[in-house]
């Protein structure tokens, strides 16, 4: 691929941008050597700035979102990509959160311009367990448990029961739940349904990948072995 066109679909610019980018000399090698169009270079080596160019086609991120900020690339309040490079919701596949959280829920939430690979994470089929804590307007009646694991229990306006899910109870009114699906608001409707409602919501995982000591607000790049704990290969 073309520097340039390479560059631009990075999020970096339009290719006239990525253009006079190189004609003012702030594409260059990590040596310092000043790259021009039809240049050819090996992507770890270029810098745009002096800085290590974006990762390529295939990039992973993981975000500790928190409240009071929407997955989306337009909205009236505060849109996740305020927390990323303002290039990544340029890239040509864009970088695109794989599911979503809704904007008064917090947690793990992932990114990535792979279609393919978001859509291995959130089909149901695939069974890629998702982990949430909540914290709820009740106190715990001790059946939630049992109702949730039966893979009996139905949503308002659904026609098929829910497959099971695990409940461990942490606390008078908290608790985690492990899901294996991704139902519009499931974990909100579930407890909605034995009678229950959920003031916090917060991903605490996604497989067997966890948010770590990520702060919260902040991300990172994953690598291949953490990917793999995702879909638990």
């Amino acid at each position: 691929m073309r520097l340039i066109r390479l560059i631009a679909n990075l999020g970096y610019g339009s290719q006239r941008d990525v253009k006079a980018m190189l004609k003012a000399g702030r594409v260059t090698l990590a040596d310092g050597t000043v790259l021009e169009d039809g240049a050819k270079a090996a992507h770890e080596d270029i810098r745009v700035d002096g800085e290590p160019l974006d990762p390529p086609a295939g990039l992973v991120l993981m975000l500790n979102k928190p409240e009071d900020y929407t997955c989306s690339t337009s909205d009236p309040g505060r849109i996740v990509y305020e927390l990323l490079p303002e290039r990544f919701m340029h890239r040509n596949p864009i970088v695109a959160p794989v599911g979503r959280l809704d904007r008064d829920s917090s947690g793990l939430l992932l990114l990535t311009d792979d279609g393919p690979l978001a859509h291995r994470i959130t089909s149901p089929k695939h069974h890629v367990p998702k982990t949430y804590d909540v914290r709820l307007a009740r106190t715990l009646s001790g059946e939630e448990g049992a109702v949730f694991a039966s893979g009996t229990l139905m949503l308002r306006s659904e026609n098929t029961p829910l497959a099971p899910a695990q409940l461990v109870v942490t606390g008078p009114d908290t608790a985690r739940i492990t899901i294996t699906e991704g139902r519009y608001h499931q974990v909100k409707r579930m407890f909605a349904a034995v009678g229950n409602h959920v003031e916090h919501l917060h991903r605490a995982a996604i497989g067997g990948l966890s948010l770590g000591d990520l702060p919260q607000g902040q991300w990172r790049p994953l690598t291949q072995d953490e990917i793999a704990q995702v879909l638990g290969s």
